[in-house]
């Protein structure tokens, strides 16, 4: 295997824990009413079936920070690989609600640590040229979790319908043992490495995914930028921070300020106030699952050869322009035929070329590496107290104010966006983690 195969196959294995962090989120939609029905759930103890998975992914993104920096990124996704098993296995075979709520909050706890020391690995082993495509993997690994798991779904479903939630679960059993099994041939990262004193350990590792001369120049960078940050102790609060902090918070909660969680979720709900059929709508969530991997497809192609500002240039235009139409389809009442689903379809098409990889693949990017596991927890936290708010709010937004203010409280959050990315966001493309200091982090 060549240099450049071994830093695919790494990043693709790490890519994994999105695929199980997708699987997690959305099994949860096709077993909630079986489970419901066999358990004779209220609304308090559904919503806390539910929500119990976010409860976990909070703690799961509170102990990743320091679990990470102890013992390092590999070991940290390992941790959230036997958290998915565990939680695949214990819901499957759970006896009781109370055993099965814990077990969705140690699935939880998976998706909350595979959701910061997924991405971070991957930026820490990819190349400059190639850093955004590979990141990239980590939000198309998401959008194929959430795919299988409408699919898998459906198909035990229509097996039996006899604790048919049973097997949802199970089924995260297989690809988690598959996790596992490639983590143990994907190496530590090297900066973790040397910030650890380990530097002979690092640059072995740089040589098997690296040509000679480029191992040697980047474990140059990498040492110099630890010489430089142990002189002067890098640390959160301090001031050239503000910048990089601030784009990663303000990118994270706006990525699920759009509504894509709401709309995704949700869809059913959706197209049944358009007056289409359950059996309809449901295939059109399929459709939305699939559009939403082709076009993510499109980001890894594109990050790197055209820009992480462009992309989120282009793609929040055409996410405020399909939400700015869906209100107005709804205020106006013509919501039959295709029309809407072609705005919906737009609208995914266009988040997953933008904010969906580009969010990740930023935040990854912006933090000097003493720092950058505290960043992302506190960038990615910030996204899911974001996910929180939209999911308490958004139905009582459908019900208290309609569908079509609704789309447009999303259009204006994503035209805040905009506005954002075009005045701060900075252009991230084809620099090294240790250039980005001097974009983001340097006094100015």
């Amino acid at each position: 295997m060549n240099t450049s195969s071994r830093t695919n196959f790494i990043c693709l294995t790490v890519a994994v824990g999105g695929l199980l962090f997708g699987f997690d989120t959305a099994v949860i939609s096709g077993a909630i009413g079986l489970i419901k029905s066999q358990f004779t759930l209220n609304t308090t103890g559904e919503g806390w079936l539910v929500s119990s998975g976010l409860a976990g992914c909070i703690l799961g993104v509170l102990v990743s920070g320091a679990l990470s920096g102890r013992i390092g990124r590999r070991n940290t996704a390992m941790v959230s690989a036997v958290a998915f098993l565990v939680s695949g296995l214990g819901c499957g075979l759970a006896g009781g609600i109370d055993w099965l709520i814990a077990a969705r909050v140690i699935g939880g706890v998976g998706v909350g640590m595979a959701s910061v020391v997924s991405p971070m690995l991957i930026a820490e082993f990819a190349p400059a040229e190639r850093r955004g495509r590979m990141i990239a993997y980590y939000q198309l690994a998401i959008t194929v979790g959430i795919l299988l798991a409408y699919c898998s779904d459906a198909f035990f479903l229509s097996l039996t319908k006899d604790e048919a939630w049973r097997p949802m679960f199970l089924a995260m059993s297989v690809p988690s043992l598959l996790f596992v099994g490639l983590l143990v041939r994907v190496p530590e990262s090297p900066r973790w490495l040397v910030a650890m004193g380990e530097k002979e350990k690092a640059l072995g590792v740089l040589l098997r995914i690296r040509s000679a001369a480029v191992a040697a120049k980047e474990f140059a960078e990498i040492e110099g930028a630890a010489g430089r940050q142990s002189v002067k102790k890098v640390s959160l609060s301090d001031s050239a921070l503000r910048l990089p902090l601030l784009i990663g918070i303000v990118l994270a909660v706006f990525q699920q300020f759009s509504g894509i969680n709401a709309i995704i979720y949700y869809g059913p709900s959706i197209f049944e106030a358009a007056g289409i059929g359950r059996g309809d709508a449901l295939l059109h969530q399929v459709i939305i699952g699939t559009v939403n991997v082709v076009f993510t497809i499109v980001a890894i192609q594109w990050s790197d050869k055209y820009g992480r500002k462009f992309l989120l240039k282009t793609g929040l235009v055409g996410i405020v322009l399909s939400l700015v139409g869906c209100g107005v389809l709804f205020y106006s009442g013509h919501t039959q035929g295709l029309l809407l689903l072609v705005l919906i379809l737009l609208f995914i098409a266009c988040f997953a070329f933008s904010l969906g990889p580009v969010t990740w693949i930023i935040i990854n990017e912006i933090f000097p590496t003493p720092v950058r596991v505290q960043g992302v927890s506190i960038c990615t936290m910030a996204l899911w107290v974001a996910v929180w708010i939209v999911g308490q709010f958004f139905p009582w937004l459908l019900e208290k104010a309609g569908a079509a203010v609704t789309f447009w409280i999303f259009a204006v959050c994503s035209l805040a966006n905009l506005f954002f990315c075009l005045r701060i966001v900075k252009e991230t493309k084809g620099k090294t983690l240790e250039e980005m200091e001097e974009v983001f982090v340097a006094p100015h």
